[in-house]
């Protein structure tokens, strides 16, 4: 059984995020660091990690794994996903016991870096990621943000469910309330050029908690259940009202192109039952739907098909697309350049203490 984590860094673990293992913030702070050890057997009883880990280990095996690297998606999906998991920022202590395997943890994941020079591609290509590194280096993102992942992965043990849905739609809420838009907005509009963060922003609002379940209903029966609940229904009405584009609109967005107040209504559906998603990995022709399905829907089929349009067709929601520059702006003025090892000077000298602590 692996050891079990300090409160600081579980709550680390919590927000996915490298670089946030501290007790404190800025120069002089306290860090405290988990071993590659450690980090390894969260991964490994983490769902989403684990799969990502072992990908990662296929593709460092084998003479093939530079062509691996570069041009399979699995391959740097898997390093992207990696790339925020606690094992992106463990550490290994000289002498420690298994100190072999810790460094055996560490190395999985950078060398894959190592292989495919990592660190320009990102920044081209994963301002999800820079996203959430802005969010963490904002005391109330980081905070809100925690909460509602570590809500959302509790298991309900009353109902023997992996989560309750109750509470994580109202941690979501919290966040989106509490948190400003040029955080929360961010993790979820962040545009993308990879399956890695394309899957990174899918991730964003634990889907498997907050927006799946273990049968899809009708769309027009999830609407009506939304109906009853007043705030669904006001949310909804407001996202009808910022985003539906008619043929009688002039533009691709109704009040004068407002594009953020049609993010916003969004935004404000997710933790209601008419909760949003994007519904796969794709980062050039994404959809975004509700949890429900026209299928069976009988004579009622024309009507479930154009409610559901308001999402999967909305071309006012698409409008991120056009908006992705301010998205860029905000990333870059506000987010602190994380620091990067050069991996070159690891084989020209004594072992960096970015490896071992």
């Amino acid at each position: 059984h692996p050891q079990p984590l300090s409160p600081a860094v579980s709550a680390s673990l919590a927000t996915g995020s490298p670089g946030s293992l501290g007790t404190g913030s800025g120069p002089g702070a306290q860090t405290e660091w988990v071993d590659c050890i450690q980090a390894s057997d969260w991964c490994n009883q983490n769902p989403h990690c684990s799969s990502r880990y072992r990908v990662m280990r296929q593709c460092l095996v084998g003479k093939e794994k530079e062509a691996m690297l570069d041009n399979n998606r699995e391959c740097q999906a898997a390093l992207e996903v990696l790339l925020v998991s606690p094992l992106y920022d463990c550490r290994c202590r000289r002498g420690m016991k298994k100190e072999l395997q810790c460094l055996q943890n560490y190395w999985t994941i950078h060398m894959g870096l190592t292989e495919v020079n990592y660190r320009a591609r990102r920044l081209h290509c994963n301002l999800c990621l820079d996203a959430a590194k802005a969010c963490n280096l904002n005391s109330s993102c980081k905070r809100q943000r925690s909460t509602y992942i570590a809500t959302c992965n509790k298991e309900d043990p009353n109902k023997g469910e992996a989560c309750s849905k109750k509470r994580c739609h109202k941690a979501l809420r919290l966040f989106l309330d509490r948190v400003p838009p040029e955080f929360s907005h961010r993790l979820l509009f962040c545009p993308c050029q990879s399956v890695g963060c394309a899957e990174r922003r899918r991730q964003t609002i634990v889907p498997d908690c907050s927006y799946k379940d273990k049968e899809k209903p009708n769309c027009l029966e999830l609407r009506r259940v939304c109906r009853q609940d007043s705030l669904c229904r006001s949310r909804l009405a407001d996202y009808m009202v910022n985003c539906w584009v008619t043929p009688q609109t002039v533009s691709t967005c109704p009040n004068q192109d407002n594009h953020q107040a049609c993010l916003a209504s969004y935004a404000r559906l997710i933790g209601t039952d008419m909760t949003p998603n994007y519904v796969d990995s794709s980062f050039s022709n994404w959809t975004i739907s509700p949890w429900c399905t026209c299928k069976g829907s009988g004579n009622q089929e024309e009507e479930c098909l154009n409610f559901l349009r308001y999402f999967t067709d909305n071309t006012c929601l698409s409008e991120p697309s056009r908006y992705s520059h301010v998205l860029t702006q905000w990333i870059t003025v506000q987010l602190v350049p994380p620091v990067w090892v050069a991996v070159s000077n690891l084989f020209s000298g004594p072992v960096l203490p970015t490896l071992f602590q």
